[in-house]
């Protein structure tokens, strides 16, 4: 299946990071000297993506200024300015309108640093559904969020595992919803799961959501080793 568009959520204040923040959007956080969204930008163009709508609230100025149209990387970003946030469901809803083409999108966090395979969110992503990677909890996470049921995601069960920030969609299970809006897509994730089209798999590699002083220090440590 042909992914060939994202969506990257990058509206969200940092306040986990406190001071870090102030001046700067959580996306323009650097590891191992390279700002975030940019490792994430190209992780997306390794899998084949050229079209990128970025959602933009705090400091959404500083950051579009420093991305520009995206030609220096060879894609083509967008820019969806949220006047209120708009949380997670409403900024993928919002961004897909100015988004261009058609088909599938993977939706992705700006301040996640993995390295989960996104060809194989394609590769199990059901008809009028969607594909969940999951990650192991994490010490500030130990619940989880969903289960894992012979690669189908469930929202309860035994064995709870934690979404990684990693999504793709087909796109008709989303230009139904709101735009402009303030919902969470955790939302049509819960109802595409009772109906059984939400696949999902447990990726074991690296993963890092740099929202926090302490996975923004591990996320460094990883990136910085040449091996990595």
């Amino acid at each position: 299946m042909d992914m060939n568009r994202a969506i990257i959520l990058a509206a969200g204040v940092g306040s986990r990071l406190k001071w870090l923040t102030r001046q700067r959007p959580k996306a323009l956080m650097h590891v191992a000297g390279s700002p975030a969204i940019i490792r994430v930008i190209r992780r997306l163009i390794a899998a084949g993506i050229r079209d990128i709508a970025i959602n933009l609230y705090h400091h959404g100025e500083g950051l579009e200024h420093a991305l520009g149209n995206g030609s220096r990387w060879g894609v083509n970003l967008y820019y969806s300015h949220e006047m209120m946030l708009l949380n997670s469901g409403g900024g993928v809803r919002t961004a897909l309108d100015i988004l261009p083409g058609n088909g599938p999108v993977l939706v992705h966090n700006a301040d996640i640093i993995s390295d989960i395979d996104l060809g194989r969110l394609a590769r199990i992503l059901p008809e009028k559904g969607c594909s969940l990677a999951m990650v192991p909890n994490p010490v500030d996470h130990p619940a989880g969020d969903f289960a894992l049921r012979s690669g189908w995601v469930a929202t309860d069960g035994q064995s709870r595992h934690t979404f990684s920030g990693v999504s793709l969609w087909q796109e008709e299970m989303l230009l139904p919803l709101a735009a402009g809006q303030a919902w969470s897509l955790v939302n049509p994730m819960r109802v595409l799961m009772r109906h059984g089209r939400c696949a999902g798999f447990l990726h074991q590699g690296h993963w890092f959501d740099i929202g926090s002083p302490r996975s923004l220090m591990q996320a460094n440590r990883y990136c910085s080793n040449p091996e990595a």
